[in-house]
């Protein structure tokens, strides 16, 4: 029974400390591309012609008919390839095809991106004289001496109630590694796609040009004013620790690196689900941690604040394993770890860390890395883990929305470990049975969350006293 459970339950994926170009190649290996072709009105022409592809190596997605006369017929053919030298093959094989015409190759994903994803929109049409001076001058004059009284109107008479920056110095992109800030653009706006498409938060990307922590401590302190909250994103450990650190001892607003808390909070869900599944008792469990990076140290840390149980960790760094050790954890390594350990995390970014030998019968692992997951899943159930999983799932996107909804509705200076729990704990409970995290676009979730957090800050007496739940408009 619970192999059947564990085999249905699909993994989790998170942000890794991978670095490695090549491995990120890897995972996103497979190019898709719309080929409209021109094919002769002829029987048999559209056989040959996916015929062709296929030879070449491309797998055949969705035929769109265009438009049909009584000489041609024009489609657009999705073709699926898994190198550029597979393409190529392809379409010098359609081009080769005398009763095939080739117009153009489409590529959705660059399409998509152009002139980027998001934009500033006004609230309200501004078509009348009468309009324009009550949005700016004169009328905005009042708004402004009021906010200059009492600056806590400016939650309730500006869009700071309901911005968030988003900050990056692009060192720690994807698996892509250091590939500067503005490389790191498209996952910003993808970031701020996400908070305002689940929970209507205006996600404004802050690129930093800069590595330097105190340039960056002082650049978003000093731009902090705008915004509500921020969210700090991809940038690389161990530099992420102290930034973050300091930010939000300096700052009465939330400050959260998204790429060690949302990890955690997504990651402890999966744990308790995957513990709920197997009949595990999470807090008598003996838990191990390999790679203690900017996500897997965070793992480890909140689990033991959850169990009140330290967690073995391992790491190549030195400087990782002190650090972890500092926070509670216990300095170890792979073998250790897969020998005394009911539970395994993993999020190395390396292949095939664990080996199949390794797998200790009755074990829970979430071999986590992507693309590569440090064991494949049926090859750990296969050697006698009771329950196996990987990252091709689901990512961050389960997290961040909802916990930084929350916040910034109670209005809270910080979020803390209780809140990051309360953001957890539903999620686990919001997890359809036969699955590892519920769907990560239903915002039923994402609201539920927000709201879970918002309370747990009531609670701990950090909400202030405008604090409205989120409702949709």
């Amino acid at each position: 029974m619970l192999t059947d459970t564990a085999n249905r339950i699909r993994g989790i994926g998170v942000k890794m400390d991978m670095t490695e170009k090549e491995t990120f190649m890897s995972w996103n290996q497979k190019i898709i591309r719309i080929v409209r072709v021109r094919n002769s009105q002829k029987t048999g022409v559209l056989a040959k012609l996916l015929t062709i592809i296929a030879e070449a190596g491309g797998n055949i997605g969705s035929i769109v008919l265009l438009t049909e006369t009584s000489r041609h017929t024009v489609r657009d053919i999705t073709v699926t390839v898994e190198s550029e030298e597979a393409l190529e093959a392809v379409l010098k094989g359609l081009q080769s095809n005398e009763d095939t015409k080739v117009i153009e190759v489409r590529d959705q994903v660059l399409e998509l991106h152009q002139k980027g994803k998001i934009a500033i929109r006004s609230r309200y049409p501004i078509e009348s004289l009468a309009t324009l001076r009550r949005v700016y001058t004169p009328g905005v004059a009042e708004v402004c001496m009021r906010i200059a009284k009492d600056p806590s109107q400016a939650r309730l008479y500006t869009s700071i109630s309901h911005m968030v920056a988003i900050v990056t110095d692009g060192t720690a992109v994807l698996g892509l590694g250091d590939i500067g800030p503005l490389a790191g653009m498209p996952v910003m706006e993808g970031k701020a796609m996400l908070m305002e498409t689940l929970v209507g938060l205006s996600g404004i990307p802050i690129l930093l040009n800069t590595k330097d922590p105190e340039e960056i401590i002082r650049t978003v302190a000093a731009i902090a004013p705008t915004f509500a909250a921020i969210q700090l994103e991809d940038i690389s450990a161990p530099r992420c620790f102290e930034i973050e650190e300091r930010l939000q001892a300096m700052l009465d607003i939330p400050v959260l690196h998204d790429d060690q808390h949302g990890t955690a909070v997504v990651s402890t869900a999966a744990l308790m689900v995957a513990s709920r599944e197997t009949g595990r008792d999470l807090n008598k469990a003996v838990i191990g941690q390999i790679g203690l990076g900017a996500a897997g140290h965070s793992i480890g840390q909140m689990l033991m604040r959850l169990t009140g149980n330290p967690v073995y960790g391992a790491d190549l760094s030195l400087a990782a394993l002190d650090r972890f050790e500092k926070v509670g954890g216990i300095k170890s390594n792979l073998n250790e770890i897969m020998t005394k350990c009911d539970i395994v995390i993993a999020t190395t970014g390396a292949p095939n860390l664990i080996k199949p030998e390794m797998v200790r019968k009755g074990q829970i692992i979430l071999a986590l890395s992507n693309p590569n997951a440090e064991i494949d899943p049926n090859v750990a159930m296969e050697h006698g883990a009771a329950f196996a999983a990987d990252g091709k799932s689901v990512n961050n996107v389960l997290g961040f929305p909802g916990i930084f909804r929350g916040a910034v509705d109670a209005n809270a200076p910080r979020i803390t470990h209780e809140m990051l729990l309360a953001a957890a704990t539903t999620i686990a409970g919001l997890t359809p049975s036969g699955e590892l995290v519920p769907n990560p676009l239903d915002k039923k979730v994402h609201h539920a969350v927000a709201r879970a957090v918002a309370e747990m800050a009531i609670k701990q007496g950090l909400a202030r006293a405008d604090y409205v739940p989120y409702v949709e408009e």
